[in-house]
């Protein structure tokens, strides 16, 4: 997963990122090449917290119960509301204490500032999460479907060639430790006070 436009079709991971664009305020190339990085580290992600049984079983769950997909239907709401679709807990579960260095890795290597880069990943996590949870379904995965599918994306990811998806997987091949430390909420609030 290295596109919207793989997660939502065309027409939506269009629709997506134009108004993800608008909302941080930067240029629709730009935002793009946030998005290129930021999807495979959080699929990487969560890609290894689903290579546990527990890890696995976890996020089955919550794709059941929280997470159905139907927040697709309404990208607009959802870009615009990224907070209220719990994007902020959905990283402190998927990068625990690494928000923060993920934001400013991907703001090194895209010129955008932490905070926008910040608001980005907030909007993405329901994103992949909503996208998961669809993909369960119509595959009927359990939780071990669930892994597999992770990890067949975590070797795309590994395999793609592109010399930046060397930096997401070495930033991302530390222990987690769980910590749900919602850095990138109060960084991308601090960007919106100050505009």
């Amino acid at each position: 997963m290295f596109s919207l436009q793989e997660l939502l079709g065309q027409e939506g991971g269009d629709q997506a990122l134009n108004q993800i664009s608008q909302s941080v305020g930067a240029d629709q190339s730009v935002v793009n090449s946030a998005i290129q990085l930021a999807l495979p580290m959080l699929t990487s992600a969560l890609s290894q917290n689903a290579s546990q049984p527990a890890g696995a079983e976890s996020l089955s769950n919550a794709l059941q119960t929280t997470h159905d997909g139907s927040i697709l239907d309404n990208i607009g709401s959802l870009v615009a509301n990224a907070q209220q679709a719990d994007g902020g807990g959905i990283l402190g579960h998927i990068l625990g204490q690494k928000q923060t260095a993920a934001a400013e890795q991907i703001s090194q290597n895209t010129g955008l500032n932490s905070g926008q880069v910040a608001q980005i990943m907030l909007t993405l996590a329901p994103i992949v999460m909503g996208y998961l949870g669809k993909q369960q379904r119509a595959q009927g995965l359990d939780a071990g479907g669930l892994s597999s599918m992770l990890g067949a994306q975590q070797q795309q990811i590994q395999q793609s060639g592109n010399p930046m998806m060397n930096m997401v997987t070495s930033f991302l091949d530390a222990d987690h430790d769980g910590s749900a430390v919602d850095d990138l909420a109060s960084m991308a609030m601090n960007y919106f006070t100050k505009k």
